[in-house]
């Protein structure tokens, strides 16, 4: 029998939905299916692979190591044929077809609304929507086919499967505290021993691309981890917090430039070189962006 007549794209929208949410009740909610239709579905898939793709863990579920194997190519399948659609649907649309862009914090101050400016500056009339967020979600919404490009930091090589990345530039990572900071009285070589005393301290969190630069960097100097920090990559938030409350902000840099170059924040003199990583664009392997955005990806 053909896989075309025990496969349809409703198995893998199911399957795609509840590995995302790892449950059945979220997957029917959000697909607007009723549970036992998921189920039903669920079930049918798992005869078409001859594998348990979900299984009972405590009062939830959770995929299977067959499921774990299954995700990256339902999704990439799944997002490839929205593509397709979306491409031809798209085609007589004045307006042209949507782009949408993930932005990671470190480029969305910067190099994305410059991008943008300069494609309404050519004249291009596009539809843009742009999502921040943090890593791991981008690239599963990228990998879905919901983001057409996500512009970031290089992520970890786990979190590359079935992605390619176009590196841009490298960036650091700065540490910054507000004008008239006690710690900006300090010679250089004795904020090591200041850095984390009497101050909050703001810091990417563990799952952040950055905080293995931030740690190894810590390392490298001699300077102890703070024993209590307040995890974040919010820029509104790192920013008022760090105004109002003489806190010491460790971030990339790219997200407080304009705040240093107007002398709103001040840098830190320590030595961050061996923070350099790549930012540039992850994209899906076998996606063929569309005119739009490989315009937006060539700025």
């Amino acid at each position: 029998m053909r896989l075309s007549s025990q496969l349809k794209l409703r198995h893998l929208e199911v399957f795609v939905e509840v590995a995302r949410k790892m449950s059945v009740t979220q997957a029917a909610e959000r697909l607007g299916m009723t549970q036992p239709a998921v189920t039903r579905a669920l079930r049918e898939l798992e005869a078409v692979c001859d594998k348990p793709l979900v299984e009972k863990h405590g009062r939830g579920i959770r995929l299977s190591s067959y499921g774990e194997m299954f995700r990256d190519y339902a999704g990439r399948s799944l997002a490839l044929t929205r593509d397709g659609v979306e491409l031809l649907r798209g085609m007589d649309e004045a307006a042209g077809s949507k782009v949408a862009i993930g932005a990671l914090p470190t480029v969305s101050a910067t190099v994305v609304p410059e991008a943008l400016a300069n494609i309404w500056t050519q004249g291009a009339r596009n539809r843009f929507s742009v999502m921040s967020g943090d890593n791991h979600h981008l690239l599963d919404l990228l990998r879905r086919g919901e983001l057409d490009v996500v512009v970031g930091r290089l992520p970890a090589p786990e979190n590359m499967v079935g992605l390619d990345f176009d590196p841009l530039f490298r960036e650091r990572v700065t540490v910054v505290v507000a004008p008239g900071h006690p710690l900006t009285e300090l010679a250089p070589q004795d904020l090591p021993y200041a850095l984390f005393g009497a101050f909050p301290v703001l810091m990417p969190p563990p799952k952040s691309i950055i905080r293995p630069s931030v740690e190894r960097m810590f390392l490298e100097q001699g300077i102890s981890m703070p024993d209590a920090a307040i995890e974040t990559v919010s820029s509104t938030f790192g920013r008022q917090f760090t105004l109002a409350h003489q806190a010491v902000w460790i971030i990339s840099h790219g997200v407080v430039k304009s705040d240093l170059a107007s002398g709103a924040l001040v840098e830190l003199p320590l030595d961050t070189d061996s923070t350099l990583g790549p930012v540039g664009l992850c994209l899906r392997s076998e996606h063929r962006l569309s005119a739009a955005a490989a315009r937006f990806a060539l700025r």
